[in-house]
């Protein structure tokens, strides 16, 4: 339901042209998976930043798509890792949220933005420094 909502919400403002989202500020509190939290698969993909809040941005030019992360399948809220103006919802999620789970960083991803300050991505965490997070959060 929440992920109905995001996409609604970002949806509508890409087609109302109604001012952006506070995408910086909370996207959608979000019970993501039903139940326990996931097991993390050791994967983590390259090309991609990390909020160690576990949300991701993948950067081309001044356009970030975002999502949350493998690790981060559980109940809780989620935010945009970068500032920006939703300019496009991924209207999968509304007829299968389970892409989240299943596809985090490919027909997973919830929103793009078009990046309002580039300089917030240098706070976030590149594969290896993302990965070495996780571990550490898993002792």
């Amino acid at each position: 339901m929440a992920l109905r909502q995001l996409a609604s919400r970002a949806a509508r403002v890409v087609t109302t042209g109604v001012p952006s989202l506070a995408i910086k500020d909370q996207l959608a509190p979000a019970c993501l998976r039903a139940g326990a939290a996931r097991f993390y698969s050791s994967e983590v993909p390259s090309g991609f930043l990390f909020a160690d809040s576990h949300e991701y941005a993948k950067i081309e030019g001044d356009i970030a798509t975002l999502g949350i992360t493998d690790f981060a399948q559980a109940c809780g809220d989620v935010y945009a890792p970068l500032s920006g103006e939703v300019i496009e919802a991924n209207s999968a999620l509304v007829d299968d949220p389970s892409l989240v789970n299943t596809d985090p960083y490919a027909g997973g991803w919830m929103a793009k933005i078009k990046i309002s300050d580039a300089s917030e991505a240098d706070a976030l965490m590149d594969d290896a420094a993302y990965t070495k997070h996780v571990e550490a959060s898993a002792h």
